[in-house]
């Protein structure tokens, strides 16, 4: 009689031991990279989000000659009441409305030039924190104190 031989079919444990090992591996590389691009995303809104607010406070400024003394969050802003904007964004991870300064010198760099309600706004300081310090529009930004907002990186300040 003439036994045939069957083989054993399958894996063995330390094939699949290392294969498993191999996606982990694989997997934790992927998720790395997956949170920066998280992170340059929402720091791509923020950046837009302040443009957008600059831009609106731009076109505030060409109808009033000064700008406002707070821009608010609610539909009873002066910027969406005079309809400037839409509405006015907020930081995609806190849900915050972003930091704003008038002040009532152009080119100011003092909390003692900060607008009042008897001051006519003459200038103003607005203000996002970006979560990657090395972004580069960090270079072109304005990185002192002024007025009530200290901007120094990885905080994202503009002035008109």
């Amino acid at each position: 009689m003439n036994m045939i031989r069957m083989k054993n079919k399958g894996f063995t444990l330390i094939e699949l031991l290392v294969v498993i090992a191999i996606i982990g591996i694989l997997s934790s590389v992927v998720l790395a990279s997956l949170n920066t691009a998280r992170q340059k995303g929402r720091d791509a809104r923020r950046i837009s989000d302040v443009k957008q607010i600059q831009l609106a406070l731009e076109l505030y400024y060409d109808s009033n000659q000064f700008y406002p003394l707070t821009i608010g969050t609610t539909a009873s802003s002066v910027l969406i009441t005079g309809s400037y904007i839409s509405s006015i964004p907020v930081d995609p991870v806190s849900n915050v409305t972003y930091s704003y300064a008038p002040l009532a010198t152009a080119g100011a760099t003092t909390a003692a030039t900060a607008c009042s309600s008897s001051s006519v706004c003459a200038s103003y300081v607005l203000l996002a924190t970006l979560e990657n310090t090395t972004n580069t529009v960090l270079s072109s930004d304005v990185d002192t104190g002024l007025g009530a907002l200290t901007c120094t990186d990885p905080a994202y300040c503009v002035t008109p």
